[in-house]
């Protein structure tokens, strides 16, 4: 499914069932580190809008550290993997 995915930007049935973010895929293809991070945090682990805060600033020190964060989170029937601004 990795290799599928990263050659097509998204796996593909019926319906887009798996989006990677771009920067995600880039790194996973050059060989850089990733981690996962659960949407949880932003869902149901904080209230607004410190939730956003903690997310962001998880994210903002990975990427301090040269990593890619890849928040994982299911999106209008889709898994994301990585999130952009707006999602």
């Amino acid at each position: 499914i990795r290799h599928y995915a990263i050659i097509n930007r998204t796996l593909t049935t019926s319906k887009s069932i798996i989006k990677i973010k771009e920067d995600v895929q880039d790194a996973i293809l050059n060989g850089k580190p990733v981690v996962a991070l659960e949407s949880t945090i932003i869902a149901h682990g904080f209230p607004y809008p410190e939730n956003l805060q903690v997310a962001k600033e998880a994210e903002r020190i990975l990427r301090s550290k040269n990593v890619v964060p890849a928040t994982i989170a299911v999106k209008d029937g889709s898994c994301r993997i990585g999130l952009t601004e707006e999602e």
